[in-house]
């Protein structure tokens, strides 16, 4: 801190460093970074002989975060606030914040700094998502075709419900696509400064960007399509657990308006709670996040919060349908095998047609996401990169699972003809020659000749 005089004089000054501000509680300054902010008191008697004050402070924050705008203030005992009247700003060539202020009685001066997030921007698709996205997409939209197609063979529940599921899936692979990424990046560039030259108090210590751009769109309804698949994959196995349940009466006839406003409402309910509770327009990154237009979930030392809606406003909900899913597939398979509780080596094939019946119903009920959760939890950093692959794979190729077992397997079981065609044919790969004789000499004129072909 440096003090500049006026005259000459002998007159006792007295300073008081605090280390935080616990005794200046702003109503104009409201912080929310574990930053910490000094106070500088100083006792100036009116015959001292200074005309003003001039300090100097390094901004000192972490590696995540950059200095964007600072303040030079004194506390007002009269506004029980900081004020900058008096104080001027200037940063030096070493990048450290100086104020000059006029000489005040007992006065207590600050800095108030504003500061950036080094967020770290990186593209979430990669070849992998991107064909796994596409090919689901087209998977999804021939499965929803063929089973409006053959919507006669099974009734209306069943075909209403998988429509639905391709329906949201999809729309959430070409949000996924074209959505994910933000499109306004807010990159720090170290080399240029932001300090503006007008000294005025900062609203907080983080520096907030209003709303740009698409991005918080985007993340309402990646969320509301992704909640909304999971909500008609739950439905579609509860309706499976009522037929177990009612195998003669069937599936109760005031279920698909139930599910028709469960399936579009439940999601729209979260999704509104979400926005109301975390979004503001000054404050999007409440909602969400800055990398990536999806759900906010870390704070800015980038650890997990639970107060991001990231928790309550997927992650339980999911986690809820996930666990009824679960335990309606555990039902399925007991219902199933039940029925041949001895299975042996003569019955193999009603066995594997149940394992398949359980694959089926585990891949409609979306429990492939089950491998997120595992990755939340702590592990070594090859086992956490090889789940993710996993997950990656499993999840952007669900839709090409759901046509393979939902559509082109029941048409080619019900086609078996195209199925004939499909296969090889015999090719003959080479000749082979067999001579008879009555007599056992190669000269007896009694003999047959015989040519086969053996073939694949």
């Amino acid at each position: 801190m440096n003090v500049t005089f006026s005259e000459d004089f002998d007159k006792d000054i007295g300073f008081v460093l605090y280390d935080n501000d616990q005794f200046f509680q702003s109503k104009s300054f409201q912080p929310s970074l574990d930053t910490k902010r000094r106070v500088i008191s100083a006792n100036l008697q009116e015959n001292s002989g200074i005309d003003q004050v001039q300090f100097a402070v390094t901004p000192s924050a972490d590696s995540t975060m950059s200095l964007n705008d600072f303040a030079c203030v004194f506390w007002s005992y009269s506004k029980k606030d900081w004020i900058t009247d008096g104080c001027t700003k200037t940063e030096n060539h070493s990048g450290d914040a100086v104020c000059s202020c006029k000489k005040q009685k007992n006065a207590n001066f600050a800095i108030l700094m504003a500061f950036d997030i080094n967020y770290q921007y990186s593209e979430a698709l990669d070849w992998i998502s991107i064909t796994g996205c596409v090919l689901s997409v087209l998977g999804l939209s021939l499965t929803a075709l063929y089973q409006i197609k053959t919507r006669k063979s099974r009734g209306g529940s069943p075909t209403l419900l998988v429509v639905n599921i391709c329906l949201t899936m999809m729309v959430f692979y070409l949000l996924f696509i074209f959505g994910i990424n933000n499109p306004v990046k807010h990159i720090v560039n170290m080399n240029v400064t932001n300090i503006s030259g007008e000294n005025i108090v900062p609203k907080s210590d983080h520096h907030k960007y209003s709303d740009q751009g698409p991005c918080t769109a985007f993340t309402a309804l990646l969320q509301y399509f992704l909640l909304a698949t999971f909500t008609w994959n739950t439905l579609y196995g509860i309706n499976l657990f009522l037929l177990l349940r009612n195998s003669l009466s069937g599936t109760p006839p005031w279920f698909p308006l139930v599910a028709m406003a469960v399936g579009w409402g439940l999601p729209a309910v979260i999704v509104g709670i979400s926005l109301g509770s975390t979004y503001r327009v000054e404050e999007p990154l409440g909602y969400r996040q800055e990398e990536f237009c999806w759900l906010a979930s870390l704070d800015h030392k980038q650890k997990f919060s639970i107060k991001k809606p990231m928790l309550w406003g997927f992650l339980l909900p999911l986690l809820l349908m996930l666990i009824s899913s679960s335990l309606i597939l555990l039902y399925f398979s007991y219902k199933i095998c039940r029925t041949n509780p001895n299975l042996n080596k003569s019955r193999k094939i009603p066995l594997k047609k149940n394992i398949l019946s359980s694959f089926s119903l585990a891949v409609m009920l979306g429990l492939s996401w089950v491998t997120g959760y595992i990755l939340m939890i702590p592990q070594e950093k090859n086992i956490h990169v090889i789940l993710s692959v996993v997950f990656c794979i499993l999840n952007t190729t669900q839709g090409v699972q759901i046509f393979i077992l939902f559509a082109l397997r029941p048409f080619l079981k019900s086609n078996p003809a195209v199925l004939h065609s499909l296969r090889a044919p015999e090719i003959g790969l080479y000749k082979k020659t067999f001579f008879l004789w009555k007599n056992k000499t190669p000269e007896s004129n009694d003999s047959y000749k015989s040519t086969d072909l053996d073939s694949i």
